[in-house]
């Protein structure tokens, strides 16, 4: 994400660049160690608007902390390639050997099903725009999803049903956050409200 933050920078924007342990907490625990984070950082310039951008999973610790919290000056957030309906992959993988130890206790709540966290979350109260990848680098985890995807998660499982803004991009997943048009409308949702949808 450093090349997002730096270009945020560069529009004026105070970053808080958040690492979290991903491999070691369920999505509950990470949402409150990411987020407040996040908020503890931006809070001290005592500014206007705090917008979110996350890539992945990311996502769903932002709509997970604000399913139970409220931020009074919340702006908008941008989800990028983000599993809101969940993976088939976590569907068909989970069980396998090693699965927990590479993606965690949050790794396995990211499943297809109805009780799967993403799809318990409901939609989000705030301005959210998504952009999701249509180019893949991992042909095998694609074969394990029945539909146009970045590698990891499927375009028709990124979207969420009250997103103010949906894009399409030829990215892939572990690359999307480099790619400068995809940066171009990062920038552009959190100033507008909208993508400039320069391709899909």
């Amino acid at each position: 994400m450093d090349k997002i933050g730096s270009r945020l920078e560069r529009e004026g924007y105070i970053v808080a660049n958040v690492d979290y342990p991903s491999r070691e907490f369920d999505i509950e625990s990470l949402a409150n160690i990411a987020v407040n984070e996040g908020l503890a950082t931006c809070g001290r310039a005592a500014p206007s608007k705090i917008h979110f951008v996350t890539h992945s999973l990311g996502g769903i610790l932002v709509r997970q902390y604000f399913k139970k919290n409220h931020l009074e000056n919340l702006g908008r957030t941008v989800m990028l390639g983000p599993p809101n309906k969940g993976s088939e992959v976590v569907d068909k993988l989970k069980n396998m050997p090693g699965f927990k130890l590479i993606n965690g206790p949050a790794g396995l709540q990211l499943g297809t099903g109805k009780q799967s966290i993403p799809n318990s979350l409901g939609p989000v109260n705030f301005e959210l725009g998504v952009i999701a990848g249509t180019k893949s680098i991992n042909f095998i985890l694609s074969r394990l999803i029945p539909a146009e995807d970045d590698g990891k998660v499927s375009l028709v499982r990124a979207h969420l049903e009250n997103e103010s803004d949906f894009l399409a991009m030829p990215v892939s997943h572990p690359f999307m956050m480099k790619d400068d048009l995809v940066i171009e409308n990062i920038v552009h949702f959190l100033k507008k409200g909208a993508f400039t949808h320069p391709r899909s």
